[in-house]
């Protein structure tokens, strides 16, 4: 998921209303290409769809198969799929029968041949986003035949909750750039305390119950029922409690 500042970037066109032609399956002859020596971002939902999969805590995850670098926002580290010390790099869910994650594959994943470009020139209001389509030389899947629009690609791949969740995550991501943590230091108490409730959902489940967070906020009760069922609700609560820490400000309405 890129993120657009400005303009789009050099060369890419949206594809709007455009069709393009693409089909991945076990009949391409490079099947599988594409989850080998593969850069991929993990975004927030990624992680608790990814961990909820395998049936591991997230920060079992998250050590065992992420690493972090200094990616776009210089304020706050990107999370890194981890692939296997193999000579082809193989992605870690990969087995001989393909992807073993494939209900639960991250975003980047799923939006492929498109890429996803998100403006962010705003904290407020909902993003909008652009899709371009995206060529890998070793990629025989453009020479398929079944064509797609963008609308019905992102229905297909189920990427609807995908992109509301990243679209949440990309407002964060926009107010860590602003440096809210600003004088405390790489890795300090405030920046680690937003990468628990980014990263480290069960952690951050733990934290909520141990301080009764969810008792200090005026919560519609379906809300509340959701949040104890299901990691992605709670994240949604999650980033709305950050927004009150490092803003000041968020929808949530304290008691």
């Amino acid at each position: 998921m890129t993120s657009i500042k400005k303009e789009f970037p050099e060369g890419m066109v949206p594809l709007e209303n455009s069709s393009f032609t693409f089909e991945c399956h076990p009949g391409v002859s490079c099947f599988t290409s594409c989850c080998k020596d593969v850069d991929l971002t993990l975004y927030p939902y990624d992680i608790i769809r990814l961990k909820n999969a395998l049936h591991e805590d997230s920060e079992a995850f998250m050590r065992a198969h992420t690493y972090l670098v200094r990616g776009d926002n210089p304020f706050f580290p990107a999370v890194k799929l981890r692939l296997c010390d193999d000579r082809e790099k193989t992605c870690p869910f990969l087995k001989v029968q393909g992807c073993s994650v494939y209900n639960d594959r991250p975003s980047a994943c799923r939006t492929y041949p498109l890429e996803r470009a998100v403006d962010r020139r705003s904290v407020k209001g909902v993003a909008g986003e652009f899709y371009f389509l995206t060529r890998h030389d070793y990629c025989l899947g453009h020479q398929e035949e079944k064509a797609f629009k963008v609308d019905t690609w992102v229905r297909n791949q189920r990427l609807i909750e995908y992109n509301t969740m990243n679209a949440l995550w990309v407002e964060i991501d926009t107010l860590f750039g602003t440096n809210p943590w600003k004088g405390e230091g790489e890795g300090g108490e405030k920046q680690q305390l937003a990468f628990m409730v980014c990263y480290n959902i069960d952690g951050f489940r733990r934290f909520v119950e141990e301080y009764g967070l969810l008792k200090q906020f005026k919560i519609e009760s379906d809300f509340k029922k959701r949040i104890a069922k299901e990691d992605g609700e709670l994240l949604k609560f999650g980033f709305e409690w950050l927004k009150i820490v490092f803003a000041g400000k968020s929808s949530l309405i304290a008691k």
